[in-house]
């Protein structure tokens, strides 16, 4: 039973910010995927931490960017691994409608399939949302199920993935061409906190509410959280993401927990790849089934 076990590999990018333990107790590789500020390339996580970016974003001379990963890494990768004796990795990976890795990575698994099965994986979304579909299929993995099974109840569980974010700016998210539906929103950028949100047919970024200030704006989104939480017949895990703003983050939090005590609050952040589109001060509600509790 044991080497059935082994024979599953589960990947992602560093874009799902899990934490380290995390990482560590459930096997899973990383791959981190760049970020540019001021034409210097930093692997986010390794290269460059969260507060260190936000430190160079501030004072950077021109707008940062992302890439992908080298693909000759990512071949290398999955070559390892079949080395290591498995034979199909479900690589987990930011949404396709903000990085063209999916598409890339179609491409090697097709060059590697006389070696290993690769299966390419959109969560639809990214940071720890990505990360609780990550954190899940590590658990299935070790439940023996196949890999098929396993992407059948990734499918169910990313169904349930919601979130609604307000960003301090919307100056960053127009300039990397990440907001779909930007031009309604460009002629009064500096006098509303629109709320985003990447709950969307096509999973892109998508404003969908102006609101005339961020306190409005956080109240607006527990209102609207209250009343899709409470037409649910699951149990849910909530997050707030920060973008270097943990005080913010904790303050929330903290509110949030007294009004839903039977839902379990984790605090977590837009790094550097998220961040170089959301800007700096941005906050998030997000949550997802808890299978753990059910």
């Amino acid at each position: 039973m044991e080497d059935d076990l082994m024979k599953i590999a589960v990947v992602t990018d560093s874009t799902a910010y899990l934490d380290p333990k995390e990482v560590e107790a459930n096997n899973i590789k990383i791959v981190p995927i760049p970020v540019i500020i001021d034409g210097k390339s930093y692997n986010e996580g390794i290269d460059i931490g969260t507060e260190e970016f936000y430190e160079k974003l501030r004072s950077s001379s021109s707008f940062p960017s992302t890439s992908q990963p080298p693909l000759g890494e990512m071949i290398e990768l999955y070559r390892n691994l079949a080395k290591e004796g498995y034979d199909t990795v479900i690589s987990i990976h930011l949404s396709s409608s903000l990085s063209g890795l999916l598409g890339s990575l179609n491409q090697v698994a097709e060059e590697v399939k006389d070696e290993i099965r690769v299966i390419p994986y959109d969560s639809h979304v990214t940071v720890k949302l990505m990360g609780y579909l990550v954190l899940e299929a590590a658990r299935l993995v070790k439940t023996g199920l196949s890999a098929d099974d396993i992407l059948v109840r990734i499918d169910s569980l990313r169904e349930t993935v919601n979130n609604i974010f307000v960003v301090d700016d919307l100056q960053n998210l127009v300039r990397g061409g990440r907001l779909s539906n930007a031009s309604a929103f460009i002629g009064s950028i500096l006098k509303i906190k629109p709320l985003l949100t990447m709950n969307t047919p096509s999973h892109e970024i998508q404003a969908f509410e102006k609101v005339r200030s961020t306190k409005k704006a956080l109240a607006r989104v527990e209102e609207l959280f209250g009343e899709q939480v409470s037409k649910l017949r699951y149990p849910v895990k909530a997050i707030i993401i920060h973008a270097n703003d943990e005080a913010a983050a904790i303050k929330w939090r903290d509110k949030l927990a007294l009004g839903y005590p039977d839902i379990d609050f984790e605090i977590s952040y837009f790094g550097p790849v998220i961040g170089t589109h959301l800007g700096e001060k941005a906050l998030a509600l997000a949550w997802i089934r808890d299978t753990i509790k059910e």
